[in-house]
């Protein structure tokens, strides 16, 4: 595409897309009803659940919480070996969704069900009530609170010494930042061992656009303006994208890749090629590629945020995901 035929204004109102209304006390009204939530479904008796999820507080001052989901097998065989533990991040670009929202929880079961895993969900508090680094600290927050955890499920079915961070969009940010800091050793996670990273369509950025963006903005599924609101909004107040939190390529994290490294750490990065952010994605594999991590790389033709039902995503990243964790686990045994 010509510079010339590239739109400069976009078309589309950001606050109607993402159906926000900012408040004037720096709160947003958030219409929920595109992305209802789902309830936890705890049953032991209901035979015909494969996967069974439960909400348990993290934090309560916060209000943080977690959705567990287990996979039945795991109940039906007593001599099922201990289950590989996913700590999984949602998206909505740090502003909307939930860890119950249906796709995310959908997601997870189908994960769990498939692999077999054990997966922690984590419900972050939100900006721009709660700007980055809150969903960080959250996050890290919560990898101390399974290692600290007396729940049956984490105790009796989790192997923690393989443990992956799980991320899609915004949590794919998450997971990253939270690698960062486990990498640097500030807070001792043991005996949680993280084995690997998946990034589902990290949500990175930057103040120079890339001709991705630059092709994107008036993207149906998600325009440039929705992303620069996303970020205006979860950035601390008076930072551009060219933060750390939000472009990791200038950012002062990538001193710490060599960490990774040393930690046999992989990545798998899965994106597609129809996403505006999909030249950042290369960007960052390149970079966690030179630092001499080793990286996967799943690329096929989809958007950022396209709205897809759980079955497709599962369709599209499961085997990617199975393949990587299986490939780990059996590695470090």
């Amino acid at each position: 595409m010509s510079e010339e035929s590239i739109p400069t204004q976009s078309t589309i109102n950001p606050y109607k897309f993402l159906q926000i209304v900012p408040n004037s006390d720096g709160t947003l009204t958030r219409d929920c009803s595109s992305y209802p939530n789902t309830i936890a479904t705890p049953d032991l008796g209901n035979h015909t659940l494969h996967v069974l999820s439960k909400d348990v507080p993290v934090n309560h001052l916060n209000n943080t919480w977690v959705r567990i989901f287990l996979p039945r097998q795991a109940l039906n065989s007593p001599f099922t070996p201990k289950l590989p533990l996913l700590i999984h991040f949602h998206g909505g670009g740090f502003i909307i969704l939930s860890a119950a929202t249906k796709l995310s929880h959908d997601h997870c079961s189908n994960i769990a069900a498939n692999l077999p895993a054990v997966i922690v969900s984590l419900d972050y508090r939100l900006a721009p009530e709660h700007r980055l680094p809150a969903a960080y600290d959250d996050a890290m927050e919560v990898l101390h609170w399974i290692k600290t955890s007396e729940d049956e499920w984490l105790q009796k079915y989790v192997n923690f010494s393989y443990c992956f961070l799980l991320g899609d969009s915004a949590g794919g940010n998450i997971a990253y930042h939270i690698a960062l800091r486990v990498a640097a050793k500030v807070d001792n996670i043991l005996p949680l061992k993280i084995r690997g990273l998946m990034l589902n369509t990290p949500f990175f950025g930057g103040v120079k656009r890339t001709e991705s963006e630059l092709r994107s903005v008036n993207n149906p599924f998600s325009p440039l303006c929705a992303i620069d609101l996303m970020w205006e909004l979860s950035l601390p107040i008076g930072a551009d994208r060219d933060h750390e939190y939000c472009n990791p390529i200038i950012g002062g994290g990538s001193k710490l890749l060599d960490q990774f490294k040393l930690l046999g750490w992989k990545v798998l990065l899965m994106g597609g090629n129809e996403d505006p952010l999909f030249d950042r994605q290369i960007e960052f594999s390149k970079m966690i590629e030179q630092k001499g991590v080793k990286v996967v790389c799943c690329f096929g033709k989809d958007s950022h945020g396209s709205a897809r039902d759980s079955v497709d995503l599962l369709k599209d990243v499961l085997p990617y995901i199975k393949s990587f964790v299986l490939s780990l686990t059996m590695v470090a045994k």
